[in-house]
């Protein structure tokens, strides 16, 4: 049976993000992902963690100047020395919150570039050895062109080349089940293919990245998938609410904890 965490960076945004954890937890949820904590010191994000009884599932490393359009700097030339000092930034987060999975956005760049492929790799290399000392993993994600022109990332057998060739155990696919649809179409194919190398899985509606519904993907489908694959792991509900959160929680109602 899968087990849920909500997206705050998406969900429950009615309430401030501190007030999320609870407003989370009081609807069953058992664990919580968000995109980026650093706006508020590690303390306060452990504390709102431990205050609502809940698991950390994942969080991203810092993107850059997200405002200014970056979207992650793993690619991109000259910003090295910045890309080793966000891994300590987040590593802040990671021993306050007790979070075993963080995720590296690659940025804007050209993925045919062999400059911004090294850069990638020597990236990938160095926060993988970081965290590994931490025993915390490192996720790779695909993101579809369409929600974000021009990243980097954005094949799923691309993805899992890196993660293969890295020749890391603690270096893991995340599988956004939505990246999948709109980037390949074969959800069901595509994680039974690349299942070995899946360290977090991610869902939302391909029809306007909404809470998951009858237009697909067929999520009753893939969640008894991902059982019959043996996935322990959190479900991260990483979509935005069409209505409103609570209002959006209908298809939820089968797995959620008894509150």
């Amino acid at each position: 049976m899968p087990r849920f965490a909500a997206n705050l960076s998406m969900m429950f945004n009615e309430w401030d993000f501190l007030d999320r954890f609870k407003a989370a937890s009081d609807a069953g949820f058992e664990a919580v992902e968000f995109l980026f904590p650093y706006e508020h010191a590690p303390e306060q994000v452990g504390l709102a963690l431990a205050g609502g009884g809940l698991e950390q599932a994942l969080f991203n490393l810092p993107p850059g100047d997200w405002a200014g359009g970056e979207r992650g700097i793993a690619a991109l030339a000259g910003r090295e020395d910045e890309f080793k000092a966000s891994v300590e930034t987040a590593l802040a987060y990671v021993h306050e919150t007790g979070a075993k999975r963080l995720h590296m956005m690659a940025g804007i760049a050209n993925p045919d570039d062999p400059v911004a492929q090294k850069n990638y790799r020597a990236a990938l290399a160095y926060a993988a050895d970081k965290l590994g000392e931490h025993s915390v993993d490192l996720l790779l994600e695909p993101i579809n062109g369409k929600d974000m022109p021009g990243y980097f990332l954005n094949d799923f057998d691309r993805a899992a080349a890196y993660v293969r060739e890295s020749g890391r155990p603690n270096v893991k696919l995340q599988f956004d089940m939505y990246h999948c649809q709109l980037i390949h179409g074969d959800v069901s194919g595509k994680l039974k293919a690349l299942y070995p190398l899946v360290g977090h899985v991610q869902i939302a509606r391909a029809n306007g990245r909404h809470e998951p519904d009858a237009s697909g993907p067929d999520y009753p489908r893939l969640f008894a998938e991902l059982d019959a694959l043996g996935y322990g792991g959190f479900v991260g509900c990483e979509y935005r609410p069409e209505h409103g959160t609570l209002e959006g929680l209908g298809w939820f109602a089968p797995w959620r904890k008894p509150v």
